[in-house]
């Protein structure tokens, strides 16, 4: 296996096979996200649990995700990414199969947790491994590892509800056989990558939330991900649907998360630019949002909302992944390790914070706070409006030279590119 290849950009669906085995456990990997979406009603009714309760499993997963992206580039930097992919999909495969043999709401909380920390070990180093080797430069790597994203949240809410019409520990295996396929195909395929020149020490991320640009996508996307996972995690409950109804309409949500990430989002960029896109997707994000608060109890508004909320989240994802990538003046592991901590802490408090609003207002209240943390999301974008437009710049240049150099990535604005370029991660 060769390191990554130059010439004239490529396909970004034209690549090795060891690119293609770390974008399958990504799909697997990313399919976790909204696999137990169907199953939420099924485990409150048959483990006698609230609502609040079950929206532990989004709570525990991503919180622990959060901290444990902090130690993501210690480790990797020590044991290499592929022993740390290989670590993080090990872990994954243990601990989604011990959270299918749990009994109560607890152990399965717990178990997701420790699923977590493979996830943390595992998404902070994938994209890494898929620039290093693929074809088409950062531009074709950021769109293939979200096309990775969009399949997996497609897909897991479809597995998800087929599993869980049988029983809703049947998610929880399926999940664990098919990471031990890509554990597996990964351990074969993916060659070892060098040692970065520097290692990472465990304050580095939390230092670089000091950076003003860093720090402020980072607060937007907390807040972003405070609605995403309010919708995500709680809209189940007042649709009032069965395992398989659920499953579509979230694999409808997660097919136009797909489509919008790989498709909308470069489309949207180039005849927007980076900052008019943001603001137009969370501004608009907002407004599907508050429909779901008003209309919480009517199925079929509730229904076709949530579908629509995939175009604005798969959007999303793409445009700040890249404007993250190319804002921070630090290395691209450590920006990606900040960035994920802050944005992972909202989307892991708001489903629990939904069900106890739930519990002491109505079920409408925790939309309209979804709603609202998207315009603060906003304002608090705005602060930065200048360093996003210095990023525009800097993606327009990388893209005038990816056709001489197609795995160059964009230098950080502020910073250096020969120091980056190496290593990136999500």
């Amino acid at each position: 296996m060769t390191g990554p290849s130059t010439g004239t950009a490529a396909s970004p669906f034209q690549q090795p096979k060891a690119v293609f085995a770390v974008a399958f456990a990504c799909v697997v990997s990313f399919m976790g996200i909204g696999l137990v979406d169907p199953i939420l009603p099924a485990i409150s009714h048959d483990l006698h649990a609230t609502p609040s309760q079950v929206t532990l499993l989004f709570t525990s997963y991503l919180v622990v995700t959060a901290v444990a992206m902090l130690i993501t580039g210690w480790v990797s930097g020590r044991i290499g990414a592929k022993r740390t992919l290989l670590a993080g999909l090990t872990t994954i495969v243990v601990f989604s199969a011990l959270a299918g043999t749990a009994d109560g709401i607890g152990g399965i909380v717990g178990f997701r947790a420790g699923w977590g920390v493979g996830n943390a070990l595992f998404i902070a180093t994938s994209l890494a491994v898929i620039v290093a080797f693929a074809s088409g430069g950062f531009s074709g790597a950021i769109i293939l590892y979200e096309a990775a994203l969009g399949l997996g949240i497609a897909v897991g809410p479809l597995l998800g509800g087929l599993l869980g019409n049988i029983s809703w520990r049947g998610p929880f295996y399926g999940v664990s056989a098919l990471m031990a396929i890509a554990l597996i195909a990964t351990a074969v395929l993916v060659d070892p990558l060098p040692l970065p020149p520097r290692r990472t020490r465990l304050s580095d991320p939390l230092r670089a939330l000091r950076h003003r640009g860093l720090l402020t996508l980072s607060l937007t996307a907390l807040c972003y991900n405070w609605a995403f996972f309010t919708v995500l995690g709680y809209a189940p409950f007042p649709m009032d649907l069965g395992a398989v109804q659920l499953g579509l309409v979230f694999t409808g949500w997660g097919l136009l998360v797909a489509v919008f990430s790989v498709f909308g989002a470069p489309w949207l960029q180039r005849r927007l630019g980076l900052a008019r896109t943001l603001y137009a997707n969370l501004a608009l994000f907002a407004v599907v949002v508050l429909v779901i608060a008003i209309w919480t109890t009517h199925t079929a508004v509730l229904v076709t909302a949530v579908i629509v909320a995939g175009v604005f989240i798969g959007v999303n994802n793409t445009v700040t992944t890249q404007a993250v990538m190319t804002v921070s003046p630090v290395e691209r592991p450590v920006a990606s390790a900040a960035y994920g901590f802050v944005r992972f802490i909202g989307g892991g408090l708001a489903p629990f914070a939904a069900g106890k609003l739930v519990e002491v207002t109505d079920v409408h209240v925790p939309f309209y706070i979804g709603a609202a943390a998207l315009v603060l999301g906003i304002v608090i974008l705005s602060t930065a409006h200048g360093l996003l437009g210095q990023a525009e710049r800097a993606l327009e240049a990388a893209d005038t030279d990816e056709g001489a150099s197609e795995t160059t990535a964009p230098a950080p604005v502020g910073g250096t590119h020969d120091e980056r370029a190496a290593t990136t991660t999500p």
